[in-house]
C-alpha cells in the first residue's frame, strides 16, 4: 500500500507524464498479525508487534551510488536491501529486447521511525543514455504512520517504448524523499523482478472498447475465518468466499486470489463497529484502505474509507476481466489488469483509529467474488520468469481453496523487519484511494 504518484514510459515524441489525483487516506500494507486462528475476529486477543514477511533465500544487494557499480537483479529472484535517508542507488536488469521487464520495489521503515504524509520514495527504469522508461512514486499519505508502501517500473516492448528498445543493461533508480523532521533510520528494501515474453502471433494493440462495469453484488453467507500474510511474499490464499478476521489498528495483511485469463476479481471489506471505546464526535480520516495488486506487485486499484465507531464498507470498484490487451488502456484499473495470475489484496486498518475508538481488535470481513470462465492465455512465444507466473494451475486453485501460502510465484518467507504496528487484513482484489496520492502513468 502506500500512496503513489507517477508512472510514465517514453513515447515517439519524448517521455511524457499524465498525474492524476486521488484522494483518501494512505495505508500501511505489509505487517501482519498472526492472532487470527479459528476463533471469530471479535474474540482476538490484542495484537502483538509484527514484521514483514520478506521471501525466504531472498539475496542482500547493496545499491550503488551510480550506474558503474549497480548490481544485477535476475528475473524471477528476491532481494533485500537498505535505503537512508535521502539516498539514491542504482540497481542493473538486462531483458532481451523482446520481453517485457517489470521491477517492484517495497520499503520497509523500521520499528519506531517516523515518517511524514510526504515521505516516499521515487522509482525509475532508465536506459544506459539515462532517459526514462517509467517512473511511479509511492509514499505513506494521509495516515503519516510507517508502513511497507509499494512503487514499480517496467520496460515494455508492448505496449513499446521508443527510447527504450533492445536489451540490457537498463538500470532501476530508486530514491528516497524525506520531509524535514522524519526519522533519519534507514528502511529495508524488497525488491522483485519478472519478466513477460512477446506473444507467439500478434494480436489486438488496442484495450476492449468496452467491459462490464457493473457493480457486482457481495456475495453473502458464513465467514470463513482465514489469517493473512505479513506481505506479498507470505499472503495467505483465498478464493471466491466471505472470510474474516479480526484487525488492530496499525495493522495490514496481504490476501492472494488466482485469477485467469478472461475472469473479473471484485472484492469488498466490512469494517465491524468498535466495542463501545469511542471518544465522542471521534473520527479517523482513511481508517481502512483496500488495495489491489497484479502478479507484478504493480496497484491496481485503491479505495480508504474513514471510521466513526460505527461499520463501515470498503468496495472496489469494477475492474474489467483479464485480457492481454488491456495494457493498451490509459487508466490504471484497466491497463493493471493485463495478466493471469495471483492478484494481492492488501487491507489496512490506520494506527490513528486507536486514538478515539481503541486498540480493537476490530472485526473484518472480506467478500471476494471471481466472475466469469477461465479462457486461454493469449500464447507466448517464450517461458515468462518465473515460469508460472502469468497463469493460473490446478495446484493454484487448490492452494487457494485450502489458505495455504504457496503457489503461483509466492515464495516461502521469513519474517523480518519490523514495522511499528502490527498488521492483519482480510481482502482479496484489494483497492484503495489513498489521500493524497498521484500517480503519472501512460504505459
Amino acid at each position: 500500500m502506500g500512496q503513489r504518484t507517477g508512472w510514465r514510459r517514453a513515447r515517439p515524441e519524448g517521455v511524457r507524464r499524465e498525474a492524476r489525483a486521488r484522494t483518501a487516506a494512505v495505508g500501511a500494507v505489509l505487517s501482519v498479525s498472526a492472532a487470527l486462528a479459528a476463533a471469530p475476529a471479535a474474540a482476538a486477543g490484542p495484537a502483538a508487534p509484527t514484521s514483514y514477511g520478506f521471501a525466504t533465500g531472498a539475496e542482500t544487494i547493496k545499491g550503488a551510488k551510480g550506474t558503474t557499480d549497480a548490481g544485477l537483479l535476475e528475473p524471477g529472484r528476491s532481494y533485500r536491501s537498505s535505503l537512508s535517508k535521502g539516498a539514491k542507488l542504482y540497481y542493473r536488469i538486462e531483458p532481451d529486447a523482446s520481453s517485457n521487464a517489470y521491477v517492484s520495489v517495497t520499503a520497509v521503515p523500521r520499528a519506531g521511525g517516523k515518517v511524514s504524509l510526504t515521505d516516499g520514495i521515487h522509482v525509475s527504469v532508465q536506459n544506459a543514455d539515462g532517459s526514462s522508461c517509467s517512473f511511479q512514486s509511492a509514499i505513506f499519505g494521509a495516515a503519516g504512520s510507517p508502513h511497507p508502501i509499494t512503487a514499480w517500473g517496467a520496460r515494455t516492448t508492448s505496449p513499446p517504448t521508443p527510447v527504450c528498445e533492445g536489451g540490457g543493461p537498463y538500470y532501476v533508480v530508486v530514491e528516497r524523499v524525506d520531509a524535514a523532521g522524519s526519522a533519519s533510520g534507514a528502511w529495508d528494501l524488497e525488491l522483485t523482478t519478472m519478466t513477460e515474453p512477446r506473444l507467439a502471433k500478434s494480436g489486438p494493440t488496442s484495450a476492449p472498447s468496452t467491459w462490464d462495469s457493473a457493480t457486482p453484488t457481495p456475495l453473502t453467507g458464513e465467514a470463513k475465518v482465514r489469517e493473512g500474510g505479513a506481505g506479498f511474499a507470505r499472503a495467505a490464499s483465498v478464493d471466491q468466499g466471505v472470510w474474516r478476521a479480526g484487525i488492530s489498528p496499525g495493522q495490514t495483511l496481504f490476501y492472494k486470489v488466482p485469477v485467469d485469463w478472461g475472469q473479473q476479481p471484485s472484492a469488498v471489506a466490512e469494517l465491524g463497529s468498535s466495542d463501545g471505546t469511542v471518544t465522542a464526535g471521534g473520527y479517523t480520516v482513511g481508517a481502512l484502505e483496500l488495495a489491489l495488486y497484479n502478479p507484478v506487485r504493480a496497484d491496481v486499484e485503491d479505495v480508504s474509507i474513514g471510521y466513526d465507531g460505527s461499520q463501515k464498507t470498503a468496495e472496489l470498484a469494477p475492474v474489467p476481466a483479464v485480457a492481454y490487451a488491456n495494457r493498451y488502456a490509459a487508466t490504471d484499473r484497466v491497463n493493471g489488469m493485463r495478466f493471469a495470475g495471483w492478484y494481492y489484496i492488501a487491507v489496512h486498518l490506520s494506527a490513528a483509529v486507536a486514538d478515539d475508538f481503541g486498540r480493537g481488535p476490530f472485526g473484518l470481513t472480506l467478500r471476494v467474488r471471481v466472475a466469469g470462465a477461465a479462457q486461454d492465455g493469449p500464447g507466448y512465444a517464450g517461458q515468462p520468469v518465473p515460469h508460472d507466473v502469468f497463469g493460473v494451475t490446478a495446484k493454484d486453485r487448490q492452494t487457494a481453496a485450502e489458505g495455504g501460502a504457496g503457489g503461483g510465484t509466492a515464495m516461502k518467507v521469513v519474517a523480518a523487519g519490523g514495522i511499528g504496528a502490527g498488521t492483519v487484513v482480510l481482502v482479496v482484489l484489494g483497492v484503495w484511494t489513498a489521500a493524497g496520492r498521484r500517480r503519472v502513468r501512460g504505459w
